[in-house]
């Protein structure tokens, strides 16, 4: 039996765990919500949920994992993919993608139920033509991953609504 609990997370508690403990990020602009894995001795990891970062891909049913961060403890990542998309499925949503860099095995979200949908080619940044912006400090080629809602699996099937008895069932009760 695991000792991880999933536990909510404030945005900004988030984000300081995020300032502490992750190689190569900055915590995200912002969010949907935030959750945090817990170990008996406190928090070991956070997710953080919000709109996709890629524009195309905001199409209103569609979240993004913009952050993961753990301390290491094992299965601590897989656990907040699980319940990322637990919540988002809970809210409505029908996708939940996430990114991981080149050289990163992407086992947790394997074991959550991601499925590596796109390899993504580096880019420097979102300057363009008439909208300069900061330059990207690193580029490097990602994989897109992403779970999704199957209408074949109960789990994950629309609530089929009520038979109306109107008719003579409803007299002959």
């Amino acid at each position: 039996m695991s000792s991880l609990t999933i536990v909510p997370m404030h945005f900004r508690d988030a984000c300081a765990f995020i300032t502490a403990h992750h190689r190569h990020h900055r915590p995200p602009q912002g969010m949907k919500f935030a959750l945090g894995v817990a170990a008996p001795d406190g928090v070991v990891g956070v997710a953080v949920v919000g709109r996709p970062v890629a524009r195309l891909l905001d199409d209103g049913l569609t979240l993004e994992v913009t952050r993961t961060c753990t301390d290491g403890t094992r299965n601590a990542n897989s656990k907040l993919y699980g319940a990322a998309w637990r919540a988002a499925r809970a809210l409505g949503y029908r996708r939940l993608i996430s990114y991981t860099e080149a050289g990163e095995s992407g086992a947790g979200l394997r074991a959550a139920g991601f499925v590596a949908v796109a390899e993504l080619a580096p880019h420097h940044g979102w300057t363009r033509t008439g909208r300069p912006r900061r330059p990207q400090e690193r580029a490097v080629a990602r994989t897109r991953w992403e779970i999704t809602r199957h209408p074949d699996r109960a789990a994950d099937a629309e609530p089929r609504p009520e038979p109306v008895l109107d008719g003579p069932e409803l007299r002959a009760a």
